[in-house]
């Protein structure tokens, strides 16, 4: 293995900050970074040895590979990751945009949405599988947090609560449960899991979640964000008594000042339930 290839594994594997999908992700966008730069003519490179021009070199790349601007803005994430860990955050600049990177939009006309369907989830063998995704959809978990589930911990009745090691970015939260539907999906996964959670005893998580991906590719469940869509687009009706943008609802130009405060609170309460601190990603789900 080259000395950068091993030298990023080391470090991410050495710091444990965050959920075990960021870290996978973190580790993922390293190797590649280290293999474009090999690629790019920096051999021998070490993690202490990164410079500006090296980070100028992968974002020229990704743009020459017409990379969207928000996987280009995710991938810099890691690239400053590393960079604050061997002391050089300052050879990367503080804005994207000296890079030339396209600010992201956070708008879209484009209805994401999916529902699971039925036939297919009968195709998924995988009994844990199938539960976490019926979670998916019931709740708007992420995958990690519907496979890591562990319903005598995450019941509480009234609402759910996920572990900070289940969450993106290790953030604790809790989603009501508001209708019959939720809670006897509840008690069916507390009676298949028990005390335990839906990754089996003779497996660990990164086991489990190989094990998801094979059955939901084979089912053609395998682009499950848009289960988050449909339930943010749900709960936007629930919350404002009316469609949100991205199903045919009005668009906020359009709102009345009354019907403009229940939608900013919808969203508010709506990217609380999602996970996102920024309620300006709403606009993704919601439009």
């Amino acid at each position: 293995m080259r000395d950068l290839n091993y030298g990023l594994k080391q470090l991410v594997n050495h710091r444990k900050a965050g959920s075990f999908g960021t870290r996978a992700a973190r580790g993922h966008i390293l190797q590649q970074a280290a293999n474009t730069l090999h690629d790019l003519g920096y051999r021998k490179l070490k993690p202490t040895g990164l410079k500006p021009k090296h980070v100028e070199a992968l974002v020229e790349h990704w743009q020459a590979q017409s990379l969207s601007a928000g996987t280009i803005k995710n991938r810099m994430v890691h690239i400053r990751w590393w960079a604050d860990q061997v002391g050089k955050a300052s050879v990367i600049a503080r804005s994207n945009d000296h890079y030339g990177i396209d600010r992201r939009v956070y708008v879209s006309g484009e209805d994401k949405s999916r529902q699971l369907d039925e036939d297919r989830l009968a195709k998924v063998t995988d009994h844990h599988t199938r539960m976490s995704l019926r979670l998916q959809q019931a709740f708007g978990l992420r995958r990690e947090e519907a496979i890591k589930f562990s319903p005598s911990y995450a019941d509480r009745g009234d609402k759910i609560v996920l572990k900070a090691s289940w969450t993106k970015g290790g953030k604790p939260r809790e989603i009501p449960v508001r209708h019959p539907a939720q809670r006897r999906l509840l008690d069916e996964v507390r009676q298949f899991a028990g005390r335990g959670s839906l990754i089996p005893a003779n497996k660990n998580y990164r086991q489990q979640m190989r094990t998801y991906e094979r059955n939901t590719q084979k089912a053609g469940l395998d682009k499950n964000h848009g289960l988050r869509h449909a339930y943010a687009q749900t709960r936007y009706e629930e919350l404002t008594g009316q469609p949100c943008p991205a199903r045919g609802g009005p668009s906020r130009a359009a709102l009345t000042p009354e019907e403009h405060r229940r939608d900013q609170l919808a969203r508010e309460e709506i990217s609380r339930e999602l996970g996102h601190e920024r309620i300006a990603i709403l606009s993704i789900y919601c439009g």
